[in-house]
């Protein structure tokens, strides 16, 4: 029998790794669960765009039926009837229709810089009227999604909630299999909440994967990481995207700024910062179409639906973009010449750097379409655990919580950082791959080790 005079060596209260690894997961999720829903549900009206704006917008983006006999009208005069409805506009870019029922739609920039989406008919070749994508709701979760509408603080915000998502996923692993047997304890005592916290768990082990893939290939997106990685691979002969190799050596522009930002999603990433080559003017008026450069990047193996990027000066090219939905391997850009209608250069997958394939890749299985409907079914799964993961979590708690304190209840134990050198190494590598998070972190660790400090002096008190 122990001695009851002797102090117990390592009192049954003492917080341990567990409650530690407990008490991160529980706080961190304050910052998480917001973004994550966020993410989560912006991302499933993103998946089903295709299906949801038609719904929306049915008289404008429905194509009229076709007529007996009647042709598809030239891409040149579907342009000229978009010139000759917005006169005061400027053309920027066209995109093929998607399917049978669906229209040519070309993007114009006003005189104030917004843009519209004007729908026409592919058959009759009438202007059947003009969409604001900012204003739909796929272009609302859009700029959700990035950077909350705010620019540059919004993305650090998202960037911010990625970061301690992944610390969400990994504390969530270790907790799942490391308190499996008192789940079980506590499911058979019939304790409350007790079913809701395995049944958390079980979706979290599921999700979890799924989550670290989404959000990696999500930061390549982000303004601090994607930007700081881009740079240090540059400096060792890589990027995360690359340089037209075709292109003249004194670029007017690159990619991205040959389409209206609520287009730049038809650019692969890889080619977002690509540089567009000049055309050679000739003695006359320019001699090639949209109908010419169409062709012509059919004849170099383009898929259709094919986005053209307008030329906008004398020299210009037209940039046609073959964005091959569910395959970035066969991504790929011919520029046109906008005289002769030759091709001026060409440039796809296989001559991005290697990183920037496997980022391409990632992005594709992020959008969902790397893999066909295996990939959009699992991304639309994902979304739907997510959110599960982040609604169940919260009323865990709130169905656990202690009626009568006002406090919180959160785990104490503190983060035996200096006694185990593995898990220090570990938080260290995160924060030095994720700096936002490694500064968050220093903030956080002083802010716990001073609530843990009052917390013991409080039950001093108490007692």
């Amino acid at each position: 029998m122990p001695d009851p005079t002797r102090p117990s060596a390592r009192p049954a209260s003492r917080p341990g790794l567990f409650r530690a690894v407990w008490r991160w997961h529980f706080f961190a999720s304050f910052l998480v669960v917001p973004v994550l829903l966020l993410l989560a549900t912006t991302g499933l009206i993103y998946l089903f765009r295709f299906e949801l704006e038609p719904l929306l917008h049915a008289d404008v983006m429905t194509a009229p039926a076709r007529e007996a006999g009647q042709q598809p009208a030239t891409y040149a005069a579907q342009q000229a009837a978009v010139e000759a409805a917005w006169p005061d506009a400027t053309v920027t870019s066209m995109v093929e229709p998607s399917g049978p029922d669906r229209n040519t739609v070309f993007s114009v920039v006003l005189d104030d810089g917004s843009t519209r989406d004007v729908h026409v008919s592919t058959w009759g070749g009438e202007v059947l009227g003009a969409v604001d994508p900012d204003t739909t709701l796929s272009g609302y979760a859009v700029r959700l999604h990035g950077e909350l509408m705010s620019g540059r603080l919004g993305d650090a915000v998202i960037e911010l909630g990625a970061c301690w998502a992944v610390v969400m996923a990994l504390t969530g692993y270790y907790l799942f299999v490391r308190g499996r047997r008192a789940r079980r304890r506590l499911a058979r005592a019939g304790r409350p909440g007790a079913r809701l916290r395995s049944r958390h768990g079980l979706v979290g082990s599921v999700v979890g994967v799924g989550l670290l893939l989404l959000l990696v290939s999500g930061l390549p997106w982000t303004g601090l990481w994607g930007d700081r990685v881009q740079a240090l691979a540059s400096e060792r002969g890589s990027s995360l995207w690359s340089t037209d190799p075709g292109a003249i050596s004194d670029p007017t522009s690159t990619l991205d700024e040959s389409l209206p930002h609520s287009h730049r999603n038809d650019v692969p990433w890889a080619m977002g910062d690509s540089e567009v080559p000049t055309s050679t003017p000739g003695t006359g008026d320019a001699v090639a179409s949209i109908d010419t450069a169409v062709g012509v990047a059919a004849g170099e193996g383009l898929r259709h639906p094919m986005t053209v990027a307008l030329p906008a000066e004398e020299d210009g090219v037209f940039s046609v973009i073959g964005y091959a939905f569910d395959a970035p391997s066969d991504e790929r850009t011919v520029h046109v010449d906008r005289y002769g209608g030759e091709v001026v250069s060409t440039y796809g997958f296989d001559d991005y750097p290697v990183l920037a394939r496997v980022v391409s890749q990632g992005i594709g299985l992020h959008e969902g379409r790397s893999l066909g409907l295996w990939s959009f079914w699992g991304a639309a799964l994902m979304c739907v655990l997510v959110i599960v993961s982040c609604v169940t979590g919260p009323l865990m708690w709130w169905r656990r919580r202690p009626r009568a304190s006002r406090s919180l209840a959160a785990p104490r134990g503190r983060m035996p950082l200096r006694t185990t050198p593995l898990l220090a190494a570990g938080v260290v590598a995160l924060g030095v791959f994720l700096p936002l998070f490694g500064l968050s972190l220093l903030l956080v660790l002083v802010l716990d080790a001073t609530a843990l400090r009052l917390g013991r002096r409080a039950d001093r008190v108490g007692t």
